[in-house]
């Protein structure tokens, strides 16, 4: 298994990133992304303390660990500048919030994110056939999410992912030990 979607308490999981890393380790992954939720407030505290996080453990690691972030219901105008910002600061997977039917995200999110460059479009609810295709063009992943609630608009990404020959990645969106697959 590769995850390229996770949480740690750096926002709002429940595990520390080395007791994240190791229950991972354990349930069999081969690589795994910490990507915190981040917006403006805290992208330069969260980053470099997954990374600090990662170079403390990485060495006695058995599995691959990928420093990254969620950007998360921020303006679709400030979106470019955060996919930057978290690639200056380290960031080596920039995942965003997508407009999942679960959460009130700002319509143009999904657009917005594929314009930006971003890695993943994680959970992005009933994207358009036209975003996909740009997703497609732009190299942007969409996310098939096993997040509850978020995953309710599986289906549809997978279809429309398809059809566009859009990229389409599994990721849990952990948020704890028992989101883990």
């Amino acid at each position: 298994m590769i995850d390229l979607h996770t949480h740690s308490l750096f926002s709002d999981g429940e595990l520390l990133p080395s007791e994240l890393i190791r229950r991972a380790y354990v349930a069999g992954y081969k690589a795994l992304a910490i990507t915190d939720h981040v917006d403006s407030s805290n992208i330069d505290f969260v980053i470099p303390r997954i990374i600090g996080a990662i170079n403390a453990v990485s060495e006695y690691s058995d599995i691959r660990i990928i420093p990254g972030a969620e950007i998360t219901h921020v303006p679709p105008k400030l979106i470019g500048k955060l996919v930057a910002q978290a690639r200056d600061l380290g960031a080596r997977i920039v995942v965003v919030h997508g407009e999942t039917v679960t959460e009130p995200v700002i319509p143009g999110t999904n657009r917005a994110a594929i314009e930006a460059g971003a890695d993943i479009l994680s959970h992005p609810g009933l994207i358009k056939k036209e975003d996909a295709a740009r997703a497609r063009e732009n190299g942007v992943a969409l996310e098939i999410t096993a997040r509850k609630g978020h995953s309710l608009a599986n289906g549809h990404v997978a279809k429309t992912g398809t059809e566009t020959g859009a990229m389409l990645v599994i990721n849990t969106d952990a948020h704890s030990p028992d989101d883990l697959i």
